[in-house]
Order: structure tokens, then sequence, then C-alpha cells
């Protein structure tokens, strides 16, 4: 009984997780459009990291960390110069593809190889401590939000900056937290979905996971536990090609692998009217004086 659950947490994973980290960062007033980019440089590192070290752990510590890097250059560019939130993640995400596609072949060769990484281990029925982690984070990350004095600071940040400089507090750095947070979760998205998932990496093995958490922050309204229920169906959604073949149901495979993507999109289409999004999101803050 616990196993299908497992296996529908494990698919639904590299989005929730990332889509968790994304909930933090929008709240503070920055959206992160290049979390497919530094998901799938994360699972290119923590492949590559894996192979020569033959650990997961080593290669999940090396994942998080290049997603770590790139939000920092994501900070760079967003808070110190106040730069377009949009077109830098979209330079976030043509960097990561372009970059992990260019070291695949070069390491591996034009046409790629087949290759096989050790996994993350599993506990008893089929859980794993990146499983466990994200079901505690949601918890954790909603108690912070909405319970403490940092999440009203942070959220103050993300709807009327001055406010929060008028408390005594400062929104670039709140800001600056909330990119950290989320890249580390995008890397550990990144990382869990060649570790966990696929055990392997391909060139776009994301395939757009990035953007589909991008539209799970909204379907949840903001809130942990609603984004993670979305993540759920979008695993579910990704889970069902599969089961679908083995049964043998004659679909096109096109339409079984874009599933899940016609169904965020349907979902922000219909789920996104009239939702109040963070006052200031996308909005730079510039510090006065």
């Amino acid at each position: 009984m616990i196993e299908p659950i497992t296996a529908l947490l494990r698919y639904a994973a590299p989005v929730g997780i990332a889509a968790l980290g994304e909930t933090i960062g929008q709240k503070s007033g920055v959206i992160n459009i290049g979390l497919e980019g530094m998901m799938i440089t994360s699972a290119y590192s923590a492949m590559v990291v894996t192979q020569v070290t033959n650990s997961p752990w080593a290669g999940l510590v090396a994942g998080v960390l290049a997603a770590v890097l790139l939000a920092l250059l994501q900070a760079f560019f967003t808070l110190r110069l106040a730069a377009d939130q949009v077109v830098v993640g979209t330079a976030i995400n043509l960097l990561g593809l372009g970059l992990t596609g260019t070291l695949y072949r070069m390491r591996y060769g034009s046409s790629g190889q087949l290759l096989s990484v050790p996994r993350i281990p599993q506990f008893a029925q089929g859980f794993d401590a990146v499983l466990i982690f994200w079901l505690v984070a949601v918890v954790a990350l909603t108690l912070l939000l909405f319970k403490t004095k940092w999440g009203l600071v942070l959220r103050a940040s993300g709807e009327h900056p001055p406010s929060v400089v008028a408390s005594g507090f400062s929104p670039l750095k709140m800001r600056l937290i909330a990119i950290l947070i989320g890249g580390a979760l995008a890397g550990l998205a990144g990382s869990y979905l060649a570790l966990g998932v696929a055990g392997s990496f391909a060139e776009n093995m994301t395939s757009g996971r990035g953007f589909v958490a991008l539209a799970m922050v909204t379907f949840g309204r903001w809130k942990p536990v609603w984004v993670f229920a979305a993540s759920l169906l979008i695993g579910y959604a990704d889970s069902l090609q599969f089961e679908l073949r083995a049964r043998g149901i004659a679909l096109p495979p096109q339409a079984l692998i874009a599933l899940p993507y016609v169904l965020a999109l349907v979902v922000l289409t219909v789920v996104g009217r009239g939702t109040a999004v963070p006052g200031s999101l996308t909005k730079p803050y510039v510090k006065e004086g």
C-alpha cells in the first residue's frame, strides 16, 4: 500500500521540490524563470561527481552547490544591478542548457552514451532521504512563512519593500536569502531527478519541469502545502504514462509524454485567473541613498 505512494512522491519530487523553493523566492518578490537551467545544471553536476566518486551523496552536494552558484549569479543581476528578472532567468536557462549539452557531448561523445550511476539509497517501502526531507521541508517552510517574524518580513519584502525598510530590515537581504533557498532546492530537485528517479543523465532531461514548477507555485497560491498537493497531481500525470503503457493502452507516446505539461497549462490557465500575486513580484527594489 505504501510503495505506490512513494512511487508517486518520487515522480513528483523534481517538480515539487523546485516549486517549494520558488514559492519562497516569489513570496520575497523575485521570480526565477531560470529554474530549468538550474535543474539541468545540477542534474549534470550530480551525475558527473557521482560517477567519479561512486557516491550519490557527493553528487547530491555537488548538484546543490552548482545551482546555488547560478542563484548567486541571478542575485547579482536582479538585486545588485536591478536587471529584469525574466531576462536574467532566461539567460540562466540558456546558460544551463547550453553548458550541460556542450560538456556532456565533450565528455561522452557527440551521440552520448547510456549512463548509469548509483542511485540514492532507499529505506523500507521505497522512501529515501530526499523524499523525507521534502515532506519535512513543506511543513517547516509553511511555519517559517506564516508563523514567524522572519516569514512576515520576507512576505512584506514581496508586497511592499518600503514598509520593510521602515521596520528596520533590508528587503534586499531578505530577497537574497530567498533566492539562495530557491537555488538550493532547485539544485536538490535536479540532482534528485538524476540520482533518485533516472539513475542517469541525458541532454535536456529536465524536459520543462522547471517551467511546470513555476506553474505549480501559482496553482498552489504561494502556499507550500498547496504547492505540494499541486505537484503530486503533476507527479501522478507523469507516472500515468508508464502505467498506461504497462496496461497496453494504445495511445500515442507523444500524448502520454505531453500529459503532465498539458495538465499544468490547463491548471495555470483556469486557476491563475484572479489570483492575487505578491504585490512587488518581478519589481526590482533599488536602495535609496
